[in-house]
């Protein structure tokens, strides 16, 4: 086992689980699936996990049933708004594929999490699905009608988009509320300024219409395994997610590299490896449920889960992070009804204990600690702020 390290830990969460069967074990509350109490419950035992991001996944792909597989899905930023007043501490990152929406709408949304979280507030930027993939013609049409793009335009396109967001979350500078009763003033129209903006695939100008939010700009993830996304990333992210396989330790030094090419720092880039975890409160319970799981679905394990008791998942998310030289691992659960609580109940304990799990915890001096204290990133000034 190689040395182990402090790490973040991340939680991603989609319907019952990633295993297409996990909706029918005992208790997975598959009919609450599409309830706001389901998901809440899900993120509360993400915090106590020690989580510092919660991921919210989504898709613009058109619903495809599977036999035996759960369908549909929640709008992942209504979800991430709804849990922001009900956790305290951990991240809360929607995924939005932005290739068939507008800017101005993605960019008031996701200031939206952040003010009803305080500061917490995040997106994981996604595309859809390119042309020549399954599906992606149908996801087209379900918009716009347009092509589908290629896979090099549409993270053009996705780059457009987080400088165009960027912008508007930077138009409003932060004591453009004046709150002047004598004078009837609400704001300082000089200190809200209009963005410019003329690219490849839209215009936008004009600036946001909702208040400069707590953190300044939420956190931008972006993953970091293709490398039309990874040069986006290397620019824009504040966390880059990648997936884990014999490749991950290369991948991850191909993160930094890039970022410092960037010109950026590549330690305030925070990486994190994507594992797939299904628990037990031992191995063999463990193994005896993934075993259940998959006769239900005639679905073959992977080489890449782990599989196994607290402890033996303890360790193994601690030797993931010093094998593959990551700042920490994304947790996606196979089935969160039985894995979410072992995570937080079992797992968390075992790392506190160890010293080993980073967490996040409000600055001095502050009642509630930002998404970017957790990730000790600055809270960035208004570009526009120095123009007046």
């Amino acid at each position: 086992m190689s040395r182990a390290r402090p790490f973040r830990l991340a939680v991603e969460l989609s319907g019952a689980g990633v295993h297409p069967a996990a909706w029918r074990l005992p208790h997975a509350d598959a009919g609450q699936v599409f309830t706001a109490p389901y998901w809440v419950r899900l993120a509360q035992h993400a915090e106590r996990a020690g989580a510092t991001l919660v991921v919210i996944d989504d898709t613009s792909a058109p619903v495809r049933e599977q036999p035996g597989a759960l369908v549909g899905g929640l709008d992942a930023i209504g979800v991430a708004s709804l849990l922001g007043p009900v956790t305290s501490r951990a991240g809360l990152a929607p995924v939005v594929p932005v290739t068939y929406l507008e800017p101005f709408h993605v960019g008031k949304a996701v200031q939206t999490v952040d003010h009803v979280s305080l500061g917490r507030g995040a997106v994981q930027v996604g595309i859809a699905a390119v042309a020549g993939a399954d599906g992606a013609d149908d996801e087209a049409r379900r918009y716009d009608e347009r092509t589908p793009r290629d896979v090099e335009a549409a993270w053009r396109e996705a780059d457009d988009v987080v400088e165009v967001v960027t912008r508007l979350w930077d138009s409003w500078e932060d004591d453009a509320i004046v709150l002047d009763e004598e004078a009837d003033r609400y704001i300082d129209r000089d200190r809200v300024h209009a963005i410019e903006f003329t690219g490849e695939f839209f215009s936008v100008h004009g600036a946001s219409i909702t208040p400069r939010s707590p953190q300044g700009r939420p956190v931008v993830v972006l993953r970091g395994d293709d490398p039309h996304a990874l040069a986006v990333a290397a620019r824009r992210a504040d966390v880059v997610r990648v997936a884990l396989d014999d490749a991950t330790p290369t991948r991850v030094d191909a993160v930094r590299a890039a970022v410092a090419d960037a010109g950026r720092d590549p330690g305030a880039v925070t990486v994190l490896v994507d594992v797939d975890v299904l628990l037990g409160a031992v191995d063999s319970e463990a193994g005896a449920r993934l075993r259940a799981l998959d006769d239900l679905t005639r679905r073959r394990p992977t080489a890449n889960e782990l599989v196994g008791g607290v402890l033996g998942v303890a360790d193994g998310l601690a030797d993931l992070v010093a094998r593959t030289g990551a700042d920490g691992v994304t947790v996606r659960s196979l089935a969160h009804v039985t894995d979410l609580p072992l995570l937080a109940d079992g797992v968390a304990p075992l790392l506190r204990e160890r010293g080993l799990l980073v967490e996040p915890t409000p600055q001095p001096g502050r009642q509630h600690g930002t998404l970017r204290d957790a990730l000790g990133l600055a809270r960035p000034a208004s570009r526009y702020a120095t123009t007046r």
